[in-house]
């Protein structure tokens, strides 16, 4: 059982950086216009420019992206590490509470974001961006409870 617990636990931390990584520094070849939070010019990211032009804090762009990336970066190497990865479970289980909370605000950002952040673009992302945080949301609460605990052993009393 402990095998299976740690097999579950590295597949879904595997799949967690997997996809933090993706979104933050986003290895894949040719990389789509404003969803690398890193690496997107300033205003020209769909998520935290969406939510910073719905609410008009402009601190949500570039500040906020830069500070949500360094954190997803962090939120990797707990994941990584196992004697960290149910801390860093419980950090990415909050991380995805809040951005599933703000895709289910239609004031703030929705659950359909903008194809692009060009204005003449009418296209959507038809809700890709919000399954993908509930997915996360689950895998993350799952690795949370599968990661194997050991027990430190028990001192006899003489």
């Amino acid at each position: 059982m402990f095998a299976l617990r740690l097999l579950l636990s590295w597949l879904f931390a595997v799949f967690l950086i997997f996809v933090y990584v993706n979104a933050t520094l986003h290895p894949l070849p040719d990389p789509p216009e404003g969803f690398v939070k890193l690496f997107d010019r300033p205003g020209g990211n769909v998520i935290f420019q969406t939510m910073a032009d719905k609410t008009g804090i402009e601190l949500l762009e570039p500040t906020g992206r830069v500070v949500v990336a360094v954190f997803e970066l962090l939120l990797c190497v707990f994941l990584l590490i196992p004697a960290s990865r149910r801390f860093g479970a419980a950090l990415s289980a909050l991380l995805m509470m809040g951005a599933v909370t703000v895709h289910l605000m239609p004031d703030i950002l929705g659950r359909e974001l903008p194809a692009s952040t060009a204005v003449f673009e009418s296209g959507t992302d038809f809700g890709r961006v919000f399954m993908l945080s509930v997915a996360m949301l689950a895998v993350s609460i799952l690795l949370f409870f599968s990661h194997p605990v050991r027990k430190a052993p028990e001192i006899e009393d003489v």
